[in-house]
């Protein structure tokens, strides 16, 4: 009897210390789980801060998107493309991986880079050992056998469904991302797109109002000067300078067959060199 009794506390006991084990791992799991959503908290919070401090400079918050992908998504490595016309050209990085695989002038869009099978596909491309895969990414393979980087995920950012541009992270090593990594960077993708899609409209808004601005003062101009258009076309032409950022701009009139130059914003003694030169007639090798 003592013995069957010794024999069902061990088994208890042994019951229970599976049951603790259990339980510190769920909590361990638990705790990861917790810190890994505090820590996502805090680098949206941290982007939406940089957003609202930069609205009409979309580089700061790229930035910021590109470092806590790489850090959260415990990746080497993570860069961020715009897409202009059928290149993507790199406007952010972060991490140590080498991005010679990415010109200065533009990455083509195309099926053999990751990136570019993202953009064209607009979803997310996670490919498992990039170095292995020279028949579907042939590009893309020989890129990452000469930079030495294996995993790579790449998803677009997209506005209103259309591709504007992409978001790459790496790994030195065959280490697939897990289903809540690829998401979090489908979230850094939409937070990117999102100021990116705030600057244009803030800048659209702002080039607006200065034209609006300059037209009014011009109008005001030849209200007050009915009888002297010299005033009008010198407000042209530092309004002209100022909205198309020309450092050299000119008001230039047609009399009869003669072209006259009636205002710019030249120095007057850069002018007296040309002085000779006006008026001049009209021909396509007159004005330049």
């Amino acid at each position: 009897m003592a013995a069957t009794t010794k024999s069902g506390l061990q088994a208890q006991l042994k019951k229970l210390q599976r049951s603790r084990a259990g339980e510190k791992a769920k909590s361990a799991r638990q705790k990861k789980a917790l810190a890994e959503a505090l820590a996502r908290q805090k680098a949206t919070a941290e982007i939406l801060k940089v957003i609202s401090a930069s609205p009409t400079d979309v580089r700061p918050v790229l930035d910021a998107v590109g470092e806590n992908a790489a850090r959260l998504c415990e990746a080497n490595n993570a860069v961020i493309f715009r897409l202009e016309g059928d290149l993507l050209r790199q406007v952010a990085s972060y991490g140590g991986v080498p991005t010679t695989s990415h010109p200065a002038d533009g990455l083509p869009v195309d099926r053999g880079t990751v990136t570019g099978r993202a953009v064209i596909e607009r979803q997310t491309i996670h490919v498992r050992d990039l170095a292995a895969e020279e028949s579907d990414f042939p590009d893309g393979s020989k890129h990452a056998k000469r930079d030495g980087h294996r995993t790579t995920l790449a998803t677009p950012l997209l506005r209103e469904g259309v591709p504007i541009g992409a978001i790459l992270i790496r790994r030195m090593e065959v280490r697939p991302f897990s289903d809540t990594q690829i998401a979090l960077l489908e979230s850094f993708a939409d937070q990117a797109a999102i100021a990116i899609e705030n600057a244009r409209l803030f800048n659209e808004t702002k080039e607006a109002l200065e034209r609006q601005t300059a037209t009014a003062e011009i109008l005001k101009v030849i209200s007050s000067s009915p009888s002297d258009t010299q005033p009008v076309f010198d407000s042209i032409t530092r309004s002209a300078a100022k909205l198309c950022d020309a450092p050299i701009t000119a008001v230039i009139i047609l009399e009869g067959a003669m072209l006259h130059l009636v205002s710019s914003n030249f120095e007057r003694d850069s002018l007296a060199p040309f002085a000779d030169l006006w008026p001049m007639p009209i021909d396509r090798a007159g004005v330049q």
